[in-house]
């Protein structure tokens, strides 16, 4: 082979690599990314976690992260578990109702509805360390990550079962665990 073919093959082979590692590193880490974007709209620059944030009734306008149902009413609490597990509790709804946690990287770790928890949801967030695990009679859940966001979804199609909604999410919980 001449000179030039075996430089243009190694530049091939090169530009290759690259564009593998590349593809991969974009796979991989761009959940987290996006997860980081969210976090940081949802919880006003990392100023707010640990605490349920109520959303406004959702509007044509309403885009902050994604395009939300105008039948639901939402609520966000982004979580931090570096210095403690973390308590959540939500008020039941005579409704469809879910709360859902997500981790760093966009996976939902746990989920209940109303048919499941027809009583409210009561339970523990444990980081991926679980140093704080302690016996308690309410469900723990265990987080791989110690950031994330959990989602309180109700079915509020109307303003009179918006403010019902909003009434009942003033009694959510998301705070540090005192259960220990």
């Amino acid at each position: 082979m001449s000179g030039a073919k075996l430089k243009k093959s190694h530049y091939l082979i090169i530009a290759i690599v690259a564009l593998a590692i590349g593809h991969f590193a974009y796979i991989f880490l761009s959940p987290y990314v996006f997860m980081g974007v969210a976090m940081k709209r949802l919880s006003n620059g990392w100023t707010m976690t640990n605490q349920f944030i109520q959303g406004p009734q959702t509007t044509m306008h309403s885009r902050q992260i994604v395009r939300p149902s105008p039948d639901m009413a939402y609520s966000v609490c982004v979580y931090d578990l570096r210095n403690s597990s973390i308590h959540i509790r939500a008020a039941p709804w005579d409704d469809y109702m879910s709360i859902s946690v997500f981790a760093a990287n966009g996976d939902n770790i746990y989920s209940v509805n109303d048919r499941e928890a027809p009583n409210g949801v009561d339970f523990v967030l444990e980081g991926p360390t679980y140093a704080t695990i302690a016996a308690t009679d309410v469900e723990t859940v265990y987080s791989p990550s110690m950031h994330g966001i959990i989602l309180d979804r109700r079915l509020a199609p109307t303003k009179q079962r918006f403010e019902l909604a909003k009434v009942a999410r003033q009694n959510n919980i998301c705070a540090p665990n005192t259960l220990k």
